[in-house]
């Protein structure tokens, strides 16, 4: 039995947590740091745009937030978002990788840049985002939760985004080797691996009567997801419930990679 169970305290309660959610001004990343505050945690939201509007779901939830604007074009704000989020609350307990971009084109004529601008903010910025909390993790002496947004296409090979298959697949893979390096210092590595959601990425999809119609056809559930349908599995991840749960990236995708 674990200590949170033998304590008898509701191993999904976040309350006294502090999670830092990259890329939280809008879609998924809003309604997970929605979804943790809910269940206690406060929440340091990481983005290069307005955060006012999920400051004001956070807050009304009755959970803290703090608005960080950073840009993760580069590894350059990392230290700084953790080292801000860490003063703030007087620690750090949770890091969702959320943050990410997608260049289409095909892949006889996609560019360099597109290629860079797409690894650096999906898989290098996470890569040591993850490095700076967990270097925190071990010095509390307490641990952390890690979770990484991973996609479909961590899986299969998708169609015109090479940059962003290549990236997501190496989230997957860090993912893997992260929690084999940390699971013994108390830091639990694992990633979301959303399916087809009604977000910003997705909307040339949705856009497209043929592609729309062709990906509807293929989900059991027979809908989009939509973003708050995200927020489960990241509670899960960040909380107690998930302690021995490493390594794995959880499909949230209404049956899609079951078909």
């Amino acid at each position: 039995m674990s200590a949170t169970a033998a304590s008898g305290r509701n191993p999904f309660d976040l309350g006294g947590l502090t999670a830092i959610v990259t890329g939280a001004n809008t879609g998924l990343g809003q309604a997970i740091a929605v979804a943790l505050a809910e269940a206690g945690s406060a929440v340091a939201g990481i983005a290069r745009s307005s955060l006012d509007e999920t400051a004001a779901l956070v807050e009304r939830t009755g959970s803290p937030f703090l608005a960080i604007q950073a840009d993760l074009s580069t590894i350059e704000p990392v230290e700084r978002i953790v080292e801000a989020a860490q003063a703030w609350r007087g620690s750090v307990d949770v890091l969702v990788n959320n943050a990410g971009i997608i260049r289409r084109a095909d892949s006889l004529d996609y560019t360099e840049a597109d290629w860079d601008a797409v690894m650096d903010v999906n898989l290098k910025s996470a890569f040591f985002l993850a490095q700076a909390a967990a270097r925190r993790f071990v010095a509390s002496g307490r641990g952390g939760k890690i979770i990484n947004i991973a996609s479909m296409l961590s899986f299969q090979g998708g169609i015109r985004v090479p940059a962003y298959t290549a990236s997501k697949s190496g989230i997957a893979g860090i993912t893997r080797l992260l929690a084999c390096e940390w699971a013994q210092k108390g830091i639990n590595v694992n990633a979301i691996a959303p399916g087809y959601f009604a977000t910003n990425n997705t909307e040339a999809l949705r856009d497209d009567p043929k592609r729309s119609a062709e990906i509807l056809g293929r989900i059991p559930a027979g809908r989009w997801g939509q973003p708050s349908d995200l927020g489960g599995a990241a509670v899960f991840l960040a909380s107690a419930a998930s302690d021995y749960v490493h390594g794995v990236v959880l499909p949230v995708d209404g049956g899609w990679l079951a078909r």
